[in-house]
């Protein structure tokens, strides 16, 4: 690779939270559209299975189109990917508006539009998560990664609380008009103050001439020849599965035993907790080794997790949901800073598009793992006279929310015998010492115009 060393653009940091704050608003807007989505889908079928179905939806296109999100990502400007991105997903929330204020909205549409949803939202992750590589200096790349996910904890902790207000007052529709306008603006805001160097390329990427299918396995072959990141990406593969057990299980815990406010108000808890673990990634960004710091998180959550079944209480829920979401930020932003430190930014698009292929493929079985265990298994267990009930019933009690409590629970367990074993394995341990750092990248400089930002 023929590189030099030059610095990052001197508006880097400036465009990095421009982009930033745009993404913010429009989380805000998803997040009273999604919860709303949500318990409207619950309250019209009380099926743990339909959920299930709603929540894979939004989980196959990150699966199926990421390799190609990927490509597009490193052929395209990352500036004009996002700007596609946030404008088709704007277009599917401004159906849901149009569908439920005409009174033609119905269980099974939420099913496609979810679907092109996330279709265009695949775009998004690996074009700002590129960007981000050549805008920040490699030494602030877990800050940037824990600033990414604040971005992520804020409309977390505001929006289902307004959620839950707004569902009672204004209903879908107007949550997704709102949504609607949340998508524009960032759109604009990319428009008018972002440029954002492409990445020139290395001398061998410059003369090769690949296939659209040849850059799509790109990554693929750039992941089996480091053992380090593979292991990394199969231990995450492993938890994204857990994750995508308890994913449809919150709502019916709580609509189960309290109401939708209630709901709303725990959320908000939640994403106080990851609120908080985000600041705490922000500040530290995750220590010389961040793979301890996301396999000591990991272990973490699975702790709060452990502790769900105990008893059917708002206090316990808020302690456990508040301690599992403050260990989201460091796991994501830990792992995050790793891989950026270790692909080259040239490729990222590619490599991180099939990172998210094999690590959220899981996702998709789990849901459909965990609606039936819930439906069929876990609840009638912990009913009065159920099998698991004349063993457990003594100690945490039996009836609504105690079968989804211990499959919760359960999960937990799993996730901490997981992470020792992950603790015992070199290839993943000693990632960060194996495997160098990508070289400095030589920035395209006739491709960079200064941010409009003064």
């Amino acid at each position: 690779m023929e590189t030099t060393n030059p610095s990052k653009p001197a508006h880097g940091m400036r465009t990095f939270f421009t982009i930033w704050f745009g993404q913010l608003i429009s989380l805000l807007g998803s997040q009273l559209t999604g919860f709303a989505l949500g318990v409207w889908v619950y309250e019209q079928t009380h099926s743990v299975s339909m959920l299930a179905l709603v929540q894979v939806a939004m989980q196959v296109p990150y699966v199926v189109l990421s390799p190609l999100a990927g490509v597009l990502a490193d052929r395209w400007n990352r500036r004009t990917a996002m700007i596609i991105s946030d404008i088709g997903a704007g277009l599917s929330v401004l159906a849901v508006a149009l569908l439920f204020i005409t009174h033609h909205l119905q269980v099974w549409m939420v099913i496609p539009i979810n679907l092109w949803m996330a279709s265009f939202q695949t775009l998004m992750w690996p074009s700002f998560s590129a960007a981000t590589t050549v805008l920040v200096p490699k030494e602030h790349y877990g800050r940037a990664s824990g600033f990414t996910q604040l971005g992520e904890a804020l409309p977390a902790i505001a929006g289902p609380a307004i959620a839950g207000v707004l569902y009672v007052s204004i209903k879908i529709g107007n949550m997704a008009l709102l949504d609607f306008a949340s998508y524009v603006f960032a759109a604009l805001l990319m428009l008018l103050f972002v440029r954002i160097p492409s990445p020139a390329r290395t001398v061998t990427e410059a003369r090769e001439k690949s296939s659209l299918w040849q850059e799509m396995r790109f990554g693929w072959d750039y992941i089996m020849l480091r053992k380090g990141l593979l292991a990394l990406l199969i231990f995450y593969m492993i938890f994204n599965f857990l994750s995508g057990v308890i994913g449809p299980l919150l709502v019916p815990l709580i609509l189960d035993n309290w109401d939708a406010s209630t709901l709303g108000y725990l959320s908000t808890l939640m994403g106080v907790g990851m609120l908080v673990g985000t600041l705490v990634m922000s500040a530290w960004g995750g220590g010389k080794r961040k793979i301890f710091a996301m396999l000591g998180a990991f272990m973490l959550d699975g702790l709060f997790l452990m502790a769900v079944c105990l008893r059917v209480s708002i206090p316990l829920l808020a302690v456990c949901g508040f301690g599992a979401m403050f260990c989201g930020p460091i796991t994501i932003a830990a792992s995050q800073a790793i891989w950026q430190a270790k692909v080259a930014p040239e490729v990222q698009g590619r490599v991180f598009a099939f990172r998210r292929t094999i690590a959220m493929s899981a996702s998709i079985v789990a849901p459909l793992l965990a609606a039936p265990l819930a439906d069929y298994v876990f609840k009638p267990a912990m009913a009065p006279g159920g099998a698991l009930a004349l063993v457990l019933g003594p100690i945490i009690g039996v009836g609504a929310g105690r079968g989804i409590g211990v499959l919760i629970s359960a999960v937990g367990v799993i996730i901490i015998a997981t992470t020792l074993i992950a603790l015992g394995i070199p290839v993943l341990r000693r990632v960060e010492v194996d495997l160098p750092d990508h070289e400095p990248v030589v920035e395209a400089v006739n491709e960079i115009q200064p941010a409009a930002i003064p």
